[in-house]
């Protein structure tokens, strides 16, 4: 998407002296497995809906690095435009969604803490239409956020578990 529709707007904005609403949602948990496993994870965007259950589908036009654009399909809705804004590889990234008079950012950051890895998910939406898709957005993601990070809890200790066994077989 061209810069242009994003100046008009913020143009609008400005001309008729309009405030946008931010809002987000964010739900953290405790994984026993490394922030590596969890990245590889969250790397394979073509399995993403393996362990969320509100993706049907994502892809992305490139490398999982920033810059690179994609599309993610949810459960409930049409096929969106992602673009990679943010990653540093084992800590965090961050992927954004933009549609008309409105923006959705979804953080990912991972925390070692005593040997396990703190996960926290981060949803922020802003634009004109927050306003309107806000409180239901909250509401689906207040509910779905748990499921998601608990399926990846679930994953992530099944990977770690694999890993460890992997690197304490003895030699044959």
């Amino acid at each position: 998407m061209s810069p242009m529709p994003d100046l008009l707007f913020q143009k609008f904005i400005a001309r008729h002296k309009l405030a946008t609403c931010a809002m987000h949602v964010e739900h953290q948990i405790t994984i026993a497995a490394s922030p590596r496993v969890i990245f590889q994870i969250y790397a394979d965007v073509s399995n993403w809906h393996t362990w969320d259950p509100d993706t049907r589908k994502a892809s992305l036009d490139g490398p999982f690095e920033i810059g690179t654009r994609g599309r993610l399909t949810p459960t409930q809705g049409n096929t969106v435009p992602m673009l990679l804004t943010e990653l540093v590889a084992d800590r965090c990234f961050t992927v954004e969604s933009r549609i008309p008079l409105f923006r959705m950012c979804f953080e990912h950051e991972l925390s070692p803490v005593a040997g396990n890895t703190e996960v926290t998910h981060r949803v922020t939406f802003s634009g004109l239409l927050s306003v309107v898709l806000g409180p239901m957005l909250c509401k689906r993601l207040n509910a779905g956020l748990p499921v998601t990070l608990a399926r990846l809890k679930a994953m992530a200790e099944s990977g770690e578990r694999k890993a460890l066994g992997q690197m304490g077989a003895p030699p044959r």
